[in-house]
């Protein structure tokens, strides 16, 4: 079934700097009652959570996020088709590309979400990878994140 490293760690194993956070998989909308059922016979415990744009997974006290759903949007074959395959600590595993990535970071910036000084250093790691006009027209509908991308421009990181 394909499926793709996400969030955080896919733009640490893109050279940015290693997440804090969970670690995230998407796998396509159409999949998804799919992929519970072949997590589940495969011994993991699966978990719906209120939010219906995702579902968590666990096996021994950790805990990972497959999403298929980004920003509002479902997750379609496409966008998993442009991942690559990279190691990763020893595993070989498809990634999201950099700029889907960064899009899907930047749309979902709100007034409560806009932590720029957390996300410039992840862009100055990535900047060589991004397709920045693909990123500046997917992401203009979102005043924060054409601020965002105004901010990198003045910086010289774009």
């Amino acid at each position: 079934m394909p499926f793709a490293l996400a969030g955080g760690y896919a733009l640490w194993a893109h050279g940015a700097p290693e997440s804090e956070n969970d670690v995230d998989f998407v796998v396509a909308e159409e999949d998804t009652e799919r992929a519970v059922h072949v997590l589940e016979e495969a011994g993991f415990a699966v978990t719906r959570p209120p939010e219906d744009w995702l579902f968590k997974v666990g096996c021994d006290g950790a805990e990972v996020d497959v999403l298929h759903r980004v920003v509002g949007e479902p997750v379609g074959p496409a966008l998993i088709e442009r991942s690559t395959d990279m190691d990763l600590l020893g595993i070989r595993l498809p990634v999201l590309p950099a700029t889907d990535l960064l899009s899907s970071k930047l749309r979902s910036m709100t007034e409560h979400y806009c932590d720029f000084g957390r996300l410039l250093p992840h862009v100055r790691a990535v900047r060589e990878q991004l397709d920045w006009d693909r990123l500046r027209s997917e992401v203009a509908g979102n005043d924060f994140a054409v601020t965002f991308l105004f901010l990198t421009d003045r910086l010289g990181i774009s």
